[in-house]
C-alpha cells in the first residue's frame, strides 16, 4: 500500500464518464450525446474569441467584471451579486466545498445530475437521493428527506436528464419548506430553452430574506461554448462573497469571457438556437413515440428514451453506434434502459429515428 493515500471516500468516487467518439470518423459521426446545442456558437462569439488570440500573454480579469455587468444587464440583476466559474461544474464543487463536509448532507433528486453526488463526496459529505414521480422531482419527497445534517438541496430545473421541470409554485413551495440553514441550489443550465408559462429560472427567489437560494446557469448549452467552459451563480451577497474567496483568482481566461460576452449580446442567434429546438423537440418526441418507444416528455434541448430493459437499451446504443450516431447511456443515472438523445440539426434527428425505427423493426420485443 503507497504511504500517500486521498482522504476516506475519495476513492469510492465514480468517475464522470463523458461521451465517448474516439473510435468514429469525426467527419461522419453524429453526435447526439453531450446536449450541445446544433447550431453552434454565435459568429461574434467566435470572433472575439479570435480576437483574443492576439493577447494571451495577458492575464485576464480575475473578476470578470465586464462578463458580470453583461448578465447583469442582459437580467436585470445585481452584477456583485454574479460569480462566474469554469463551468457550473466547477460553481457546484464551490458551493459543495463551502457548506458542506464531514458528517453534513447533500440531498438530491434521484435522477439528478451526476456532479451532484462527485462534488458532495469530493467534499467530505453524504449524498442523499428523493425518489422521483414519473420522473420528475417530487416536493415533498426532498422536504421529508431534510434531515438536521442537511446542509445543500441541488436541484436541477430543467432536469438532466429526464427533461422534466417543477413549475414556479412547485418551486417557491419548496425554498419556503425548507429549514433556514439548508442552501437551495437551483441548476437551471437549460432555461433557456424552456416555453412553459410557468416556468421560471429563479432568479427572483434568490431575494429572500433567509438568503438561502442560489441559481446556476451556464453558456455551454444554447449559447454553444461548452468548450470554453463558462458558468455563472446568482447568490445572496453574503454567498457571493464567500465564493469569490475560495474560486481562485485567473479561472475564467479571457477569450471565455470575450466570447461569452459577445453571446449574450447576439439575441438573434440565442433566438434562432431557441427557435430550431422548438421545431425538432417535439418532433423527436412524437417520432419517438410513434415508432413504440416511450420518450419522457421533456422541455430541454434532449429526450430521454427508454426501452423494456438494460438489456435492450445496451442493444439500441450499439445499434446506433454502427451507424455512427453517438447518443448517451443512461446506466450511470440508475436508468440503464434508457438513453438520452439530444436535439441535432434536421437530417441529424430524422437519421436516429430511422435507425431506431430499423431498430425496433428487427428487435419489436425491446419496446416497452
Amino acid at each position: 500500500m503507497p504511504a500517500i493515500q486521498p482522504r476516506p471516500g475519495i476513492l469510492d468516487i465514480a468517475p464522470y464518464i463523458p461521451g465517448n467518439i474516439d473510435t468514429l470518423d469525426p467527419e461522419q459521426v453524429i453526435y447526439l450525446a453531450s446536449n450541445e446545442t446544433p447550431l453552434g456558437a454565435s459568429p461574434n462569439a467566435v470572433a472575439a474569441y479570435q480576437t483574443c488570440g492576439q493577447h494571451l500573454q495577458r492575464y485576464p480579469d480575475a473578476g470578470s467584471c465586464a462578463l458580470r455587468e453583461t448578465i447583469a444587464k442582459a437580467h436585470e440583476i445585481n452584477p456583485d451579486q454574479i460569480v462566474c466559474g469554469a463551468g457550473s461544474e466547477r460553481l457546484i464543487d464551490l458551493l459543495a466545498r463551502a457548506y458542506a463536509g464531514p458528517g453534513d448532507q447533500i440531498l438530491y433528486s434521484q435522477y439528478g445530475f451526476l456532479m451532484y453526488p462527485i462534488c458532495t463526496r469530493a467534499a467530505g459529505a453524504e449524498p442523499i437521493t428523493a425518489v422521483e414521480t414519473n420522473y420528475t422531482a417530487n416536493v415533498d419527497a426532498l422536504l421529508n428527506a431534510v434531515t438536521e445534517q442537511t446542509r445543500i438541496l441541488f436541484l436541477a430545473n430543467p432536469n438532466n436528464p429526464t427533461g422534466t421541470y417543477l413549475n414556479s409554485e412547485e418551486i417557491t413551495r419548496l425554498r419556503d419548506g425548507l429549514p433556514p440553514q439548508v442552501l437551495l441550489v437551483i441548476d437551471s443550465a437549460y432555461a433557456e430553452y424552456v416555453e412553459r408559462p410557468d416556468y421560471t429560472a429563479g432568479h427572483s427567489l434568490v431575494e429572500n430574506p433567509q438568503n438561502n437560494v442560489v441559481v446556476l446557469r451556464t453558456f455551454s448549452k444554447i449559447y454553444g461554448l461548452a468548450a470554453l467552459r463558462l458558468g455563472w451563480a446568482y447568490c445572496p451577497l453574503e454567498i457571493a462573497d464567500t465564493l469569490n474567496r475560495i474560486r481562485g483568482s485567473f479561472t475564467i481566461s479571457a477569450p471565455a469571457q470575450a466570447a461569452s460576452i459577445a453571446a449574450i449580446q447576439d439575441l438573434s442567434h440565442t433566438a434562432n438556437a431557441k427557435q430550431h429546438n422548438s421545431k425538432w423537440l417535439p418532433w423527436l418526441q412524437q417520432a419517438l413515440q410513434e415508432i413504440g418507444l416511450e420518450a419522457i416528455p421533456s422541455v430541454a434541448n434532449f429526450v430521454l428514451v427508454r426501452f423494456r430493459d438494460a438489456e435492450s437499451g445496451k442493444l439500441a446504443y450499439d445499434h446506433l453506434l454502427k451507424r455512427q450516431i453517438v447518443v448517451r447511456p443512461m446506466a450511470g443515472y440508475g436508468l440503464p434502459e434508457a438513453l438520452r438523445i439530444t436535439v441535432g440539426l434536421e437530417h441529424q434527428n430524422q437519421q436516429c429515428v430511422e435507425a431506431l425505427q430499423a431498430f425496433t423493426t428487427q428487435y419489436p420485443e425491446t419496446t416497452i
